[in-house]
């Protein structure tokens, strides 16, 4: 999504950030298969893994999960209700890819993280699309 957001330029106007609702990987890089699939794309990942907080429901408009086990995560954490409308399911926002969920790559080969990539990238223009036509998203 940043580098969507880079090629869009509006990187002053859009955070963006990425969290994990386990604690498995935290302060590690991002996946080197993943970062390979995305570097033959031109994008440059960046960052180190951190777990999903609950006030990361006030810092961010957007909350985006890549599968129903990630969503339901998130949602538990809010346990009076008070941000269930923020939580969404990326796919929700794919143009051309007919997915309910991000596949997770890890135990597969290099054509999982490919394909995930391409659903990601899908999904970020719809997204980028989307952010930009709310009221609520625009910059002042």
């Amino acid at each position: 999504m940043n580098h969507q957001i880079e090629l869009a330029d509006l990187s002053h106007d859009i955070l963006c950030d990425s969290a994990g609702t386990s604690s498995y990987h935290i302060g590690s890089p991002p996946d080197a298969r993943m970062t390979k699939a995305a570097s033959l794309r031109g994008i440059l990942l960046k960052g180190q893994a951190r777990q999903f907080r609950r006030e990361d429901f006030e810092k961010f408009d957007l909350i985006l999960a890549m599968d129903y086990d990630n969503y339901e995560s998130i949602v538990r954490l809010d346990s009076d209700r008070q941000y269930q409308d923020k939580v969404k399911l990326m796919c929700e926002f794919c143009r051309h890819h007919n997915v309910k969920e991000v596949p997770d790559p890890y135990y597969g080969g290099p054509e999982g993280f490919n394909q995930v990539i391409d659903i990601l990238l899908d999904a970020c223009e719809g997204l980028l699309e989307y952010v930009q036509k709310q009221p609520q998203f625009k910059a002042v």
